[in-house]
C-alpha cells in the first residue's frame, strides 16, 4: 500500500510534458489563463512543490509561501505587460523546479521569511513568462485564470504532502522532492 501511496504521490507532481511557451499564441480568456499553468510540467512541478515544502516547513509557511507566490507572479504578470524586459527568465523558471525541489528534498525548514522571498523570486519569473504571453485586451482575465490555477496547484502539492506525510512517512516526501529535482534537470535537458 505504501509503494502505491507513494506512486500516487510522485503522478500528482508531473503531468503531461508540453510546451506551454513554445508557441506563444494570443490569450483570450479566463479559460486560457486557468488551463494554462496545467499544461504544462514546469508549471505543475514548480507550484506544486511549493505546497509541499510548505507542508515540511510547517506553522504558517504553509499558507504564507503559497500566497506570496500567488501575489508576487501576479506581480511579475503585470511587470511583463507593462513593457518591462526581464533576462533570463527561462532560466529561472527551470531554476525555480530544481532549487524548489531541492528544498523538499532536503526537508530545509527555512524561517518564513526566507522561504517567502526565495518563493517570490521564482514567483516573479514564472508571472514574468505569463505577461510576455497575455494580450492587452485579456489581462484581467487570462490573470486571474492562471493565479486561480496555481492556488489549486499549490492546494494539489499541500494535500499530496499531508496524504503522503501521514501514511508514508515524510521520508516519501523528501523522495518526491529528488523526483522534482530529477525533473527539472530533464526539462532543462541535463
Amino acid at each position: 500500500m505504501r509503494a502505491l501511496n507513494l506512486a500516487i504521490v510522485t503522478l500528482g507532481t508531473g503531468g503531461f510534458v508540453s510546451a506551454a511557451h513554445a508557441a506563444a499564441q494570443p490569450i483570450a480568456s479566463f479559460a486560457t489563463g486557468f488551463t494554462h499553468p496545467l499544461g504544462g510540467v514546469d508549471h505543475i512541478l514548480a507550484m506544486v512543490t511549493v505546497g509541499v515544502w510548505g507542508v515540511l516547513a510547517g506553522g504558517r509557511a504553509l499558507w504564507v509561501w503559497p500566497a506570496v507566490f500567488v501575489a508576487t507572479m501576479l506581480s511579475g504578470f503585470v511587470a511583463a505587460s507593462l513593457g518591462m524586459q526581464l533576462p533570463w527568465v527561462p532560466a529561472a523558471v527551470s531554476s525555480s523546479i530544481i532549487v524548489l525541489g531541492l528544498m523538499v528534498a532536503l526537508a530545509v525548514k527555512a524561517p518564513v521569511w526566507l522561504g517567502a522571498v526565495l518563493v517570490g523570486l521564482f514567483a516573479f519569473f514564472h508571472g514574468h513568462a505569463h505577461g510576455t504571453e497575455a494580450v492587452a485586451a485579456s489581462l484581467v482575465g487570462y490573470g486571474a485564470g492562471f493565479a486561480l490555477a496555481t492556488a489549486g496547484l499549490h492546494v494539489s502539492g499541500i494535500g499530496l504532502a499531508l496524504a503522503a506525510e501521514g501514511s508514508i512517512g515524510e521520508l516519501a516526501v523528501q523522495a518526491v522532492g529528488a523526483l522534482t529535482v530529477l525533473g527539472g534537470l530533464a526539462l532543462i535537458g541535463v
